[in-house]
Parts: C-alpha cells; sequence; structure tokens
C-alpha cells in the first residue's frame, strides 16, 4: 500500500485520467474528490462489496449500474 500525505485542496493522480482531491478536513472526516472517466467505475467499499457479493449470488457478470442500484437498495433496506 502507497500511503501519501496530502493537505486540503492537494491531489494525486492516478495514472493520466483518475485525480483523487482532498476537498477538506473536518475532525476525523476527510472529503475527498475522484475525476475519473465515465467508464471508470468508482464506489464506497462497502458498494463494492455488496456488488461482488450480488455478482456471486447470481453466477452472471451483470451491468455496473443495475449492480449499483441493487446494492444501495439492499444498504438501505438495511439500515
Amino acid at each position: 500500500m502507497l500511503v501519501l500525505t496530502r493537505k486540503s485542496n492537494q491531489s494525486i493522480m492516478i495514472g493520466d485520467d483518475i485525480e483523487v482531491s482532498v476537498l477538506s478536513i473536518m475532525g476525523e472526516k476527510v472529503r475527498i474528490g475522484i475525476q475519473a472517466p465515465r467508464d471508470v467505475p468508482v464506489f464506497r467499499r462497502e458498494v463494492y462489496l455488496e456488488i461482488q457479493q450480488e455478482r456471486g449470488l447470481s453466477g452472471e457478470d451483470g451491468d455496473a449500474r443495475g449492480d449499483v442500484d441493487r446494492a444501495l437498495q439492499r444498504l438501505s433496506d438495511s439500515a
């Protein structure tokens, strides 16, 4: 794992197309912004894991948007 230190309003680049910016720091919370091409899926880890679990249960690849919608629905149902 690469560990970097950034301050508010600073960013890092992942390859040529993905920029991760620190938008603000409020106590223990950090707001980040991610600028990536539309064809690169970006998810919170818990949503990503839900999508992977759904794909495993269904036995199919599925489309990313449908996977996200189903995962978000399950998360809101459990909240």
